[in-house]
């Protein structure tokens, strides 16, 4: 689990672990260049331990950057040293930089977003994928896309651009893996409440683009969604429930991408 540290990765944590999971959690725990909101940190992680051993499952939790593979394959051995075997991996890591327009962003901004959010989520399943294949068994890899991946987000091209791109990478690894009994999906969250969307990220993007951020796309009445609503969905891939399900992008979010 990827960004697993609070959020979406903690309740996806705590979710598997509420199934049974052995949960191999990482996150950056800092915060980087180009975001509004803050990173994650030790403390966040240290809960995200507490609630899953409360539900009396193992976790190796550990700090490590999803654009780091030397750290990523090492993590991914010492995971099958521990446990003998990876079944799931969820690639949930994210930031949400924003800019005005697409042609006055950052060069490093975009670059940024880019390498966390697309290339962060290729080394992560460069990683873990041979090691699905090494146990023989079979398993799930479930990559956090977006709404934004089939639709466009204007003021975060990056974002956009990146969350696109993680649907392909989903698509092509489905054909790749199926052969090992490894299915590849993608999630689709709508707008999650979590702390991505602190920092004045939502407010800066509404003063930018008030025709976008003032529309209500949702088409149930809770507004924003909670992790845990994401996480029912994971849960669903990661099982045998779903075991004919592979190259799917499921949306949870609530009716956004109706429109």
């Amino acid at each position: 689990m990827t960004g697993a540290a609070r959020g979406q990765g903690r309740a996806h944590a705590v979710a598997l672990a509420e199934e049974g999971a052995t949960i191999v959690a990482l996150d950056i725990l800092d915060s980087l260049r180009s975001p509004l909101h803050k990173g994650s940190t030790a403390e966040d992680m240290a809960e995200t331990v507490r609630l899953v051993e409360k539900e009396d499952q193992r976790i190796l939790a550990v700090k490590a950057d999803a654009r780091d593979l030397n750290a990523l394959t090492a993590l991914a051995d010492q995971a099958m040293a521990e446990f003998g075997r990876i079944d799931v991996v969820v690639v949930n890591h994210g930031i949400w930089a924003i800019s005005e327009n697409a042609w006055e962003t950052d060069e490093e901004d975009w670059q940024e977003s880019i390498d966390v959010l697309l290339t962060g989520a290729w080394k992560v399943t460069k990683a873990f994928i041979p090691k699905i294949i090494e146990g023989g068994l079979g398993g799930s890899v479930i990559l956090t896309s977006s709404a934004m991946g089939i639709k466009a987000q204007p003021s975060s091209v990056a974002y956009t651009v990146a969350k696109h791109g993680v649907l392909g990478l989903m698509k092509t690894l489905a054909w790749e893996a199926g052969r090992h009994n490894i299915r590849a999906n993608a999630i689709l969250p709508g707008m999650v409440d979590t702390q991505m969307l602190q920092g004045g990220t939502i407010e800066k993007s509404s003063e930018w683009q008030p025709r976008f951020f003032t529309l209500d796309r949702s088409l149930l009445p809770d507004g924003l969604i909670p992790p845990d609503g994401v996480s029912r969905a994971v849960v669903f891939l990661a099982s045998d429930e779903s075991a004919f399900i592979t190259g799917a992008a499921l949306p949870v979010d609530a009716g956004w991408t109706t429109f």
